[in-house]
């Protein structure tokens, strides 16, 4: 569980709201040792989350997740988010690609956490949605929430790829979506154009798609 920011000043946050991003946070990180640990205080928290569209999305995954064994789960989560790019968790790429624009953006965002008195991991990429999470949990609907209303298209991919394939973190994709204002037009055509083309790529002179700092990480997996 190391794709964890840093809050250090006061942040006004919906409670509530705010216990489902985390826990969103948590469940769509890697399982390692130390979540594995904590599997049954995650399925509790969820149960007591009143009830809710994401609250039962949760519960259903919950369900899943608490029976698994871990060399299973483990496995699932690294053929589902590592080896798919239609399901991968860095929401960039979505919109941006393997382009220049992408490391801006990147740079942008890690510029967004700190201006919000948040401190992001150094090991991990900012747009990795369990970091986009957490910083909604901590910094509330407005500022913590305006990355993921952004990326609303890239959310909605993922969702659908997961929901494709069968994989239960679909129930994720489908409590964070229920948090989040529906697709407007414009967004629907965009998921489609990413369906039907994939995201943007340059094939000429291409540099580095994200700042060298954010490729050096041990959490980065892309």
């Amino acid at each position: 569980m190391t794709a964890r920011a840093r809050r250090s000043g006061p942040v006004e946050a919906d409670p509530e709201r705010g216990t489902v991003f985390h826990l969103l946070s948590l469940l769509l990180q890697y399982p390692d040792a130390e979540l594995l640990a904590a599997r049954s205080e995650l399925v509790d928290a969820v149960a007591a989350l009143p009830d809710s569209p994401a609250r039962h999305e949760l519960s259903r995954f919950a369900t899943w997740y608490a029976d698994q064994p871990p060399m299973d789960l483990a496995r699932h989560y690294v053929e589902t988010f590592d080896l798919r790019r239609r399901s991968s968790l860095y929401l960039t790429y979505y919109l941006h690609g393997d382009t220049r624009r992408r490391g801006m953006a990147l740079l942008v965002l890690k510029q967004r956490y700190r201006a919000a008195g948040l401190t992001p991991p150094d090991d991990e990429l900012p747009d990795y949605l369990p970091l986009v999470c957490e910083f909604a949990a901590l910094a509330g609907p407005g500022t913590g929430e305006a990355p993921l209303r952004q990326h609303r298209a890239g959310v909605e991919l993922i969702h659908r790829a997961l929901r494709d394939a069968g994989s239960p973190y679909a129930g994720l994709l489908g409590a964070l979506t229920a948090l989040l204002p529906g697709l407007s037009s414009v967004e629907e055509s965009a998921v489609a154009e990413l369906v039907a083309g994939g995201p943007p790529a340059e094939d000429v002179g291409l540099a580095p798609f994200a700042p060298p700092e954010y490729l050096t990480g041990t959490g980065a997996r892309v």
